[in-house]
Order: structure tokens, then sequence, then C-alpha cells
């Protein structure tokens, strides 16, 4: 008897602690969290932001959602907003990598942990508690060896880039490494589009007029690959071009009319899904590492059968 009443107690207690861990199971305290996005002009972003959301909804969590559209300035002034307001933790993608370092001391400060997405910190000040990114150092090496498919390992190319945000340095300088072990391809240049269509038309048009016996281009996203594609296009002209991000519809289908050799394709929904995770286990006491890296993929013409 006595036996029984225990073995039912025990299964009570089980039964109700499964609840618990249950409901624990997702951030609870009604936690907040600040969003400062680097821009909501390209899709990468705009599907981190959906990632972001999507694990929101499933960890209760509330996220405040704003952009500095590559401003630095604005992005400051959301993050002291964000402090003011006293978020419980804060996301930052900076638009610039070493001048956001002032505004991660400040918070600091306020003993409220930051986060950063796709762009790191590489300023003396300021600390964070995890960079959560795609693996870019092993995308630019990807890339590299898509160059050199495409132009058959010899010929001169040029990188068109994006100075100051740690990703594109990280892409770049694997595309560089990897590069060295093709002694045929020769970069002539490097030249900034800051990841902006209209301007990679335009560099890329300055660059057809002064090295037409270049080969091949890298570009640092999608949307610096249509601006070269552009720029080609009413220059009539066949160069090989790699691009890194495979996200919006037009490099897909240029991909699969051959128009653009092939990407490097990011996964933003996971990036956007793992940051808000991650979190939630800071915010439940769990150790979490200082980088998370998510791999990239590759995105090539595909065959017909």
């Amino acid at each position: 008897m006595i036996r029984n009443i225990f073995c039912q107690n025990l299964f009570i207690l089980v039964f109700f602690l499964n609840i618990v861990c249950v409901f624990k199971s997702n951030c609870s305290d009604n936690k907040k969290i600040g969003i400062s996005l680097l821009t909501r002009n390209h899709q990468f972003f705009l599907s981190l932001e959906d990632g972001f959301k999507k694990e929101a909804a499933k960890q209760d969590v509330t996220l405040h959602i704003v952009s500095a559209e590559y401003n630095i300035r604005v992005q400051q002034a959301q993050i002291k907003d964000f402090l003011n307001k006293k978020m419980d933790a804060i996301i930052i993608i900076p638009c610039d990598s070493k001048a956001i370092g002032a505004s991660i001391a400040e918070a600091n400060k306020f003993k409220i942990p930051i986060f950063t997405v796709d762009i790191a910190n590489i300023s003396s000040l300021g600390s964070v508690v995890c960079h959560i990114s795609s693996d870019n150092l092993d995308g630019g090496k990807k890339a590299a060896e898509l160059m050199a498919r495409a132009i058959n390992d010899t010929g001169k190319i040029v990188i068109i880039s994006h100075p100051n945000v740690t990703s594109v340095s990280d892409r770049v300088y694997g595309f560089r490494q990897e590069i060295k072990k093709f002694p045929a391809i020769e970069i002539v240049a490097e030249v900034p589009c800051w990841g902006l269509r209209d301007r990679a038309m335009s560099v890329m048009e300055d660059i057809l007029l002064n090295m037409p016996e270049i080969k091949g281009v890298f570009a640092i996203n999608d949307n610096s690959a249509c601006g070269v594609l552009d720029a080609i296009k009413a220059a009539k002209l066949n160069l090989a071009i790699v691009s890194y991000d495979a996200i919006i519809p037009e490099v897909k289908q240029a991909i699969q009319e051959g128009k653009i050799y092939g990407a490097v394709v990011q996964y933003p929904e996971k990036i956007g899904v793992t940051t808000i995770s991650i979190i939630c286990d800071y915010f439940k006491g769990k150790k979490i590492p200082s980088k998370i890296l998510v791999p990239v993929g590759v995105k090539l013409k595909e065959e017909k059968n």
C-alpha cells in the first residue's frame, strides 16, 4: 500500500517536472531584444530578419528591429536608444567594424549583452558575448575555386569589394589565399563598391575601359554581381563572374542562363534562427562559444536531364 502511494506520488512529481521543463524550454520573463540591421535594401538581411522573427516567435521573446542603412551614426543612435529602453540583449550588424566599438563599450557599462551577426567588431573597444556569421573564410576559398574553373586556371581578374566590414574582408582574404594555388591567375585590382549595384556597375565600366584584358570578376555579394553584369552586358562582352550570396532570384536566373558562372551560397535565415536560439541559451545561463560559423554552399548551373 505504502509502496503504491510512493510510486503514484513519484509519477505525479515526474509529470509536473516534465511540464515545467516544457514551459522553461523557451525564453521566459518577457525578454526584449533590440536589433540594429545594416540595411533592409538587400535580400540577405531581409532573410536574416525572417530568421530572427521565426525563432523569436518560438522562444516567446519580443524583438525591436531597426535598420541603420549603412550609416554608423544612425546605428550608434539606435544602440543608445536600446540602452535607454533597457533591452535584455542587443544584436548588431555593424555598419563599420571599427567605429562600432565605442557603442559596444557603452553597452558593456550597462551590463547589456551584445551579440554581433555577419559583421564583427574589430575595434579595441567593447566586448561581445558571441559573433554569429557565415564561414566567410571558407566561402572566399570556394569562390576562388569557382573562379579558377571558370577561367581555366589562367588570366587576370578583379575583385569588387566592400571595405570596413569583416564579413567581406574574410571572404576576400580566403579568396586571395586560395587563388595563390593558381599561379597563372593574377588579381590586378580590388575596387570598392560598398555592396551597391549602381556603384558596382560604374566601377566595372571604368575597369572595362582601363583593363580590357581581364577575364573574371569576383563580386562580394549579389548586388555587386548584378551591377557587374549590367556593365558587361552594356559593353557586349563575356566575362566570368563569381558572386557571393546566391539569394536574389535575378542572380539564380543569371547562373542558370550562364551569365554568372556560379556563387557561394549563404543561409541568412539559419543565421537568424541560430542567433536568437543562442541568446536564449545565454539567458538560461548556458555556456556558449564566442564565435559560431554557419557553413556555406556553392551554386552552379543546373544541368537538365
